[in-house]
């Protein structure tokens, strides 16, 4: 096999027919999503059909200046899509035209474009993909701040049914067909033409605003010295030859009107002098931009060389900053947003009060409260409700059990019993339980009480259904008030031994001041240490 078998040669033609291929795609897409519409049974719909109408009303909208406005493109959308599906409401039929609309602009993306992938043979033979971005419908601002609707040369290429041709050649072509159709007399297929025609100068018009427009923006990026200069006389000219070629179109088009008999070829012919009249007219409003050309490209230049440095470009915080930030981990993260976070919440000073101001303040004297609110009534105070959780009675038979003056018991023993009788009581039991393991012995001491329970915590257990934690070992001790040599302690501030009880409590003495032996504890040592 030769190698020239093996080896593609670049083909141009069909990149070009690749990517009209492509532009048509949103298209298509409204169709395959229709389905999925929740608000509406969206299937009668052919949005297809309706994206184009769309396009279409955008295009003759257009102006050199200006575009279509959202609201007056959804209102010529509403005969189209109402004849689609008549049964319908208003309502439906504009939210369709409103979902046609926004999906050609592509809403929802950041920069409301399309992107299509295609592959090409390159210089070398081999087969690369690419991607291709376009956009059918744009969003512009006016310079009255008012934002309008422009079709690309993606879009009106989907009207004409077109590649990416030469639009001065396609314009001529266009015309020449129109003129040759209603010499023939075939006024249907003459209005096609002619609607191919005016896109063609809509879309000769837009190529040159966006020239001018560049210029604007930055002389340097136009090519002023040769370029430019030869696209603005070859466009004079050729103005200048679709003005005659235009004009004796209309005439013949308008003799053709006025001499039809048949109804319907009079009303063809009459949308035709329209059609026609609008390109003229479209013509005329190019041709005085173009002999304004030089003059913008002048006052442009005189401007931007005068204007000081350029600025920087501000950052797109979506597509630069957020995106990216979200793909990356925390870690990652944690750096970039605290970094914005600093920069744009700026430095906080926090405010600091003057002394003497505060002085002031302080020493000032209170307002008359009957200056400021008037006289304040005496509040109704209604009796309190009874708040206590336990009764008497229940507190008398914790008191009961909790009294151990001989030996120690454990908690859990003390919960069943206490359950028995009342399970109330059970909680009483282990409040008291809690609270003993942290006796205030020097408050006992101080209020001349008899005894005080203590807790000690030996490390096991409790297996009780209810309450959970540790099964202490529960006591009561003796507080013997004269412990410090007889005297009374000399107040709650003192740091004496008297003060705080610790060595007024007889962990050895029972209610007949009878020394016990110390086999009478279970654990002696610890409840000592507890009451120390």
């Amino acid at each position: 096999m030769r190698a020239d078998e093996t080896t593609a040669d670049p083909d141009e033609g069909l990149a070009r027919r690749l990517k009209a291929l492509a532009c048509t795609a949103p298209l298509h897409d409204l169709d395959a999503r229709k389905s999925k519409l929740d608000w509406a049974d969206a299937t009668v719909y052919q949005m297809a059909e309706i994206g184009l109408h769309t396009i279409d009303q955008v295009t003759i909208a257009m102006d050199f200046d200006t575009g279509a406005d959202h609201h007056q493109v959804a209102h010529r959308l509403l005969p189209f899509v109402a004849a689609q599906a008549p049964d319908r409401t208003t309502d439906e039929h504009t939210r369709v035209a409103r979902w046609v609309l926004d999906n050609l602009i592509n809403v929802g993306t950041t920069d409301r474009g399309f992107r299509r992938v295609y592959g090409a043979v390159d210089a070398d033979g081999r087969y690369r993909r690419r991607a291709f971005d376009f956009k059918l419908l744009v969003e512009l601002a006016a310079p009255d701040g008012e934002v309008y609707l422009r079709a690309t040369d993606e879009a009106i290429n989907v009207l004409v049914g077109a590649l990416d041709t030469d639009v001065e050649s396609a314009h001529i072509a266009a015309e020449v067909k129109l003129e040759n159709l209603i010499t023939r007399g075939r006024l249907a297929d003459a209005k096609l033409a002619a609607e191919q025609a005016r896109y063609r100068t809509v879309q000769y018009g837009e190529i040159l605003r966006a020239r001018l427009d560049a210029t604007r923006r930055d002389v340097r990026s136009v090519d002023w010295e040769r370029e430019l200069p030869e696209l603005l006389d070859s466009a004079l000219t050729h103005i200048e030859s679709r003005f005659r070629a235009e004009t004796a179109i209309l005439k013949n088009i308008t003799a053709a009107r006025d001499e039809a008999e048949d109804p319907d070829h009079k009303r063809r012919a009459a949308e035709l002098v329209d059609i026609v009249g609008d390109c003229i007219r479209r013509h005329t409003q190019l041709q005085n931009r173009l002999q304004a050309a030089g003059a913008v490209f002048r006052a442009e230049q005189d401007r931007q060389q005068f204007s000081g440095p350029p600025q920087r470009a501000a950052i797109d915080v979506f597509g630069q900053l957020l995106t990216p930030t979200l793909d990356l981990p925390l870690s990652g993260a944690l750096a970039p947003v605290e970094a914005y976070f600093r920069a744009g919440a700026g430095t906080s000073v926090p405010s600091v009060p003057a002394l003497p101001s505060l002085v002031s303040l302080l020493l000032r004297p209170a307002p008359e409260r009957e200056h400021v609110v008037g006289e304040v009534p005496d509040p109704e105070l209604q009796p309190a409700e009874d708040t206590d959780a336990f009764t008497d009675e229940q507190w008398r038979q914790a008191d009961a059990l909790l009294d151990l003056p001989e030996v120690p018991r454990r908690l859990s023993g003390l919960l069943e019993e206490a359950r028995a009788a009342d399970p109330a009581v059970a909680r009483l039991v282990a409040l008291r339980a809690v609270y003993a393991y942290g006796p205030e012995v020097g408050g006992a001491l101080r209020q001349a009480q008899r005894a005080v329970l203590l807790a000690v915590d030996d490390g096991t257990r409790l297996d009780d259904p209810e309450i959970g934690g540790a099964d202490l070992l529960l006591m009561s001790a003796l507080v013997d008030g004269d412990a410090d040599d007889g005297g009374e302690p000399d107040g709650p501030g003192d740091d004496s031994p008297g003060a705080d009880g610790a060595d007024g409590v007889d962990a050895a003495r029972d209610g007949t001041d009878v020394e016990r032996e110390p086999g009478l504890f279970d654990d002696s040592d610890a409840i000592e240490e507890a009451a120390l």
